[in-house]
């Protein structure tokens, strides 16, 4: 049974009442566990016909499906970027407004990046995604998914919320405010949270997702929306922030979620002193009510007159000499307007964004470095372009070939000579260097299987 401390209890009791032994019930029983397709790389069509993970499917995520499957972390599907696994409650709030494949999105609190993945996936060639982590470990970590879901037009930051609200005023279609909590929603997961609540903490945290939220809605565009969420139950960090917020700013109003989350999810709570009348809009993820953890979220909608901004940028980017050279020896074709160099390394950005002066962390897609007279590629190339590669070494999943490579090892091959992507199922893994019948290993050493 979890230790809970006895001002949580009261708490819990009283936001409860009757459904509070269930609840007990719920968070000492085994956490659910889930995973999303990432249809950047295969359609959730084209994955059910491999899927070995479990095939019950999650109602209110198109792509999402419950867990059945120990150590799904060293599968070569999940090497191959087309899994991302994440708590079901946490895919929730991602799916409460629809959302254009054009849109710019800002993911305020992104780390470790299941929203950001999840947000990314509903965009197209001309989205962008800004995925930003204050944190540079939690922030590299972000990264490192993203590249290994082989996700394009995506650009990672390391800024506080206050930074991000001065270099992006009125730029984004949808902000997501992922905001740090308490976590009593994550007790069931995660012991040290656990131990580490308090009520004072339930108070730090309100006024430090008060003070995001502030900034979050200054890089909304006019029309645009914010999602606010939080893994925690408290009034004070959920429905308390939102009608304050509300009552500060005439120019946002909460708006429903949609209908699949809103039918798996309960209302929002009206307390004494509630100013909104429309609270119930925001919505709550029990553990005893839906199979998951806890969530809460809501769609705050700016009201102001649409302004059409024009954010056009113009490209002028050409590849030439080596790595022109490369491109062409090595992908079936590609946009060259979409290719930069910068200090010697070769990247790809190809949406409608401003990137010259933006301090960020990552932009766009590594493509490799520029050495003397070649250019040594990177992971994220492989990921990302391996269906446009013109050599893709396809190997089964059960194949010692495809074993060897995980592990760092090389194999024979009857390619030649050159770069080559190595695939499962038609999804890059990584890549190799083919000489003389053996393909050389450049997965790097810090995915691969011990």
């Amino acid at each position: 049974m979890k230790q809970l401390d006895e001002n949580y209890v009261s708490r819990m009791k009283q936001l409860l009442g009757v459904e509070f032994d269930d609840y007990i019930d719920a968070i000492n029983s085994q956490p659910v566990r889930a995973f999303r397709v990432n249809t950047d790389k295969i359609s959730t069509e084209e994955f059910e016909k491999i899927n070995v993970f479990g095939n019950k499917k999650i109602p209110y995520v198109d792509n999402g499906f419950y867990l059945n499957f120990d150590k799904v972390g060293n599968h070569p599907f999940h090497h191959a970027g087309m899994i991302y696994v994440q708590e079901p409650a946490a895919m929730a709030p991602a799916e409460c407004v629809d959302i254009s494949p054009d849109w710019k999105i800002l993911d305020m609190c992104a780390a470790p990046g299941g929203k950001s993945t999840q947000l990314k996936n509903k965009l197209g060639k001309n989205g962008v995604l800004v995925s930003n982590e204050i944190v540079m470990n939690r922030c590299k970590i972000l990264t490192g998914n993203i590249e290994r879901l082989g996700l394009k037009n995506c650009i990672t930051t390391c800024m506080d919320t206050a930074r991000l609200a001065n270099t992006f005023q009125n730029t984004f279609d949808l902000v997501m405010v992922d905001a740090p909590c308490s976590g009593e929603g994550m007790f069931r997961k995660d012991d040290t949270a656990v131990s580490e609540w308090s009520t004072d903490n339930v108070k730090m945290c309100a006024l430090r997702q008060s003070d995001i939220l502030e900034n979050a809605v200054k890089c909304v565009k006019n029309g645009g929306y914010v999602i606010y969420a939080t893994c925690t139950f408290s009034l004070e960090e959920n429905e308390k922030v939102i009608d304050e917020f509300l009552a500060n700013h005439s120019d946002f109003e909460l708006i429903p979620v949609n209908k699949r989350v809103q039918e798996n999810t309960e209302d929002g709570i009206f307390f004494d002193g509630c100013r909104n009348k429309n609270i119930s809009y925001c919505r709550r993820f029990y553990p005893h009510k839906n199979a998951g953890e806890g969530q809460f979220m809501a769609v705050l909608k700016n009201i102001s007159p649409y302004t059409e901004y024009n954010t056009s940028v113009k490209r002028n980017n050409k590849p030439d000499g080596i790595v022109k050279e490369f491109l062409d020896k090595t992908l079936k074709d590609y946009d060259e307007q979409s290719f930069y160099v910068k200090e010697n390394k070769v990247f790809y950005f190809s949406a409608d964004f401003d990137i010259q002066s933006l301090k960020a962390f990552s932009v766009g897609v590594m493509v490799g470095e520029i050495k003397k007279n070649y250019i040594l590629p990177h992971h994220q190339f492989f990921s990302a372009f391996g269906k446009d590669f013109k050599n893709k070494i396809e190997l089964s999943v059960d194949s010692k070939e495809l074993s060897k490579y995980l592990h760092g090892e090389e194999f024979e091959t009857d390619f030649c000579d050159g770069w080559a992507v190595v695939t499962v199922c038609g999804c890059s893994v990584g890549g190799v260097k083919i000489s003389n019948g053996i393909a050389k290993n450049h997965y790097p050493k810090g995915l691969r299987i011990l």
